[in-house]
């Protein structure tokens, strides 16, 4: 019963007694947008490089096994890695935030993506380059329209992972509550996520009883709702291949 459109819409401010989401649904969404535009490059690219160009050998099998590894260290590592990395006021923003959710969503979306890569039939590229047809362009107008399926679910689970993580983003994205002053320059400022104030409150106080559970369930119905748009996704485009 807590969770009102006030409670979505508004800031939090003691001095008022409110105590609103809005400025954490904005720092999380715009760190999840953030880490999209580097990990889908690097994550997709490198599938296609390991799927399609590299020479199957110790040397590919070497890097599987690392994106393995990479895949089951802790989120706080990561946390460390970047703060240890970052530059001046970098430490403590949406940028550092996203570098971490980066590292961490890398492996899922590499390994998820070569699978659907792989899964794709060898006749499509016998017969494309039967046909004369370019490597590239039979990655990009055969393989990829093929795999779209797998690549679109690997993204919105990695989207998932990023709502729901705590521990790498509460010593990168930083505990400020404000809102951003403006997109461009937002990505130099801190500001918690959803996770990072639900774990404030739990643990500090600072707010009544009810906020971190109404919180959490707002938590609980972003992750859902990725949930049910990836089988949605999913089922379209099994149709589509049936069709």
């Amino acid at each position: 019963p807590y969770v009102s459109w006030e409670f979505l819409t508004t800031e939090p401010d003691i001095l008022m007694d409110t105590y609103g989401i809005k400025p954490m649904i904005i720092n999380t969404i715009y760190t999840v947008v953030l880490t999209l535009l580097f990990c889908i490059p690097l994550g997709i690219g490198s599938a296609i490089y390991l799927a399609e160009y590299a020479k199957q050998g110790k040397i590919v099998s070497a890097i599987r096994f690392a994106i393995e590894i990479l895949a089951g260290i802790p989120s706080i590592v990561y946390d460390f890695f970047v703060r240890k990395m970052s530059i001046g006021d970098y430490a403590g923003s949406m940028l550092a935030a996203s570098l971490t959710l980066t590292l961490i969503v890398l492996p899922t979306m590499i390994r998820t993506t070569e699978e659907s890569l792989l899964a794709v039939s060898s006749s499509y590229r016998e017969a494309a380059a039967a046909m004369g047809l370019s490597k590239f362009y039979t990655i990009r107008k055969v393989i990829l329209p093929c795999a779209i399926s797998g690549i679109v679910v690997a993204i919105i689970l990695s989207i998932g992972r990023m709502i729901s993580e705590s521990a790498a983003l509460l010593y990168t994205a930083g505990i400020a509550q404000d809102l951003p002053t403006s997109v461009l320059s937002h990505v130099k400022e801190p500001g918690a996520t959803m996770t990072v104030q639900l774990y404030l409150y739990a643990t500090e106080g600072g707010a009544p009883e009810w906020v971190p559970y109404a919180m959490a369930a707002v938590l609980m119905l972003f992750v859902l709702f990725i949930e049910i748009l990836t089988h949605l996704i999913a089922g379209i485009f099994a149709r589509r291949k049936k069709g």
